[in-house]
């Protein structure tokens, strides 16, 4: 029963509206009917920008680490490894399917990715920084934060299985799982980029500038 507890404790951290508040306390609007329609820090970089996607993507980050670090209640997992990672994990997905469906927000949020990223970061961290420094080359080299999300995504199964080599069956599986979610939820942004008509998140201006001076030159 306190793991039923702690898993519908990890669902409603997860279902605080970051963006959302956000959104109506600084701008008046609600995020989700503008951009994309999603209320996550893809949206909000398009739409409120870099300042208040930033922000809004450390404190999605955050749910996903606070939900994972719940197994500290249960004493039980603080000595038996393979209990804790899968209820870590489970304490993780609880929470990012709470950002993906929140209750606070009448069940329609984001895509959970920075959420997911805390997660993974609370449950192995090395797995999560060779996973954001796939994003963030990516991000650097195209500034699609849709296209950095899917790639990131998909370094996890490889990280996990090949690179690591994690012998966990649960991790290895949970690891697949998320690719596909991931490479789901963004099919609409898939479609925008091969028809080239996907945002770019407004960061690295100074360096398309020059790009384009040199272009001119």
């Amino acid at each position: 029963m306190k793991e039923v507890a702690l898993i519908i404790l990890a669902y409603l951290i997860g279902s605080i509206p970051t963006a959302l508040i956000i959104s109506k306390k600084y701008f008046g609007i609600d995020i989700r009917d503008y951009g994309s329609g999603n209320m996550g820090a893809t949206n909000t970089f398009r739409v409120l920008g870099k300042k208040y996607g930033t922000i809004v993507m450390i404190f999605d980050i955050l749910k996903g680490m606070a939900a994972v670090a719940l197994y500290n209640f249960l004493p039980f997992y603080l000595s038996n490894e393979l209990e804790r990672t899968n209820f870590m994990i489970g304490l993780g997905l609880s929470a990012v399917i709470g950002h993906i469906f929140p209750i606070f927000a009448n069940f329609k949020g984001g895509k959970g990715v920075a959420t997911l990223f805390g997660m993974i970061l609370a449950v192995q961290p090395v797995v999560a920084i060779t996973c954001v420094g796939v994003f963030l080359l990516v991000l650097y080299l195209t500034r699609y934060v849709s296209l950095s999300s899917i790639l990131g995504a998909v370094m996890l199964p490889i990280s996990v299985l090949w690179i690591w080599n994690e012998h966990e069956l649960m991790y290895r599986i949970f690891a697949l799982l998320v690719a596909i979610l991931v490479i789901v939820t963004h099919q609409k942004n898939i479609s925008r980029i091969l028809r080239g008509i996907e945002t770019r998140v407004p960061i690295l201006k100074y360096r398309d500038r020059r790009r384009e001076r040199r272009k001119h030159d």
